[in-house]
């Protein structure tokens, strides 16, 4: 009979010892999960706003692109980069002291 309950009880400590082990390492595993999904959620943002940043930025060269087409843009260019102006118009530059 002693040896019955030596075994028992060796083997109840064995499934306590299996147990907190087995718990051990799911809270040490949950816990770094929750550190990765912290920092998933900051990337997350991160790419939420160069993701603004970018479509912003598109629409700022469609706009742009759409300008360059027009008469306008080839006018200012003309007067800007090659100094062109229309027969009736006169031009004042400021002085250089």
């Amino acid at each position: 009979m002693r040896r019955g309950k030596k075994q028992s009880k060796l083997g109840i400590l064995l499934i306590i010892a299996a147990l907190f082990v087995v718990t051990a390492v799911t809270t040490i595993r949950a816990y770094d999960l929750h550190v990765k999904s912290q920092e998933l959620t900051i990337t997350e943002k991160q790419l939420e706003t160069e993701l603004t940043s970018v479509k912003q930025k598109k629409a700022d060269l469609e706009q742009q692109q759409k300008y360059m087409k027009t008469r306008k843009y080839i006018e200012d260019e003309a007067k800007d980069k090659l100094g062109l102006v229309y027969p009736d118009e006169i031009v004042i530059k400021p002085r250089e002291d």
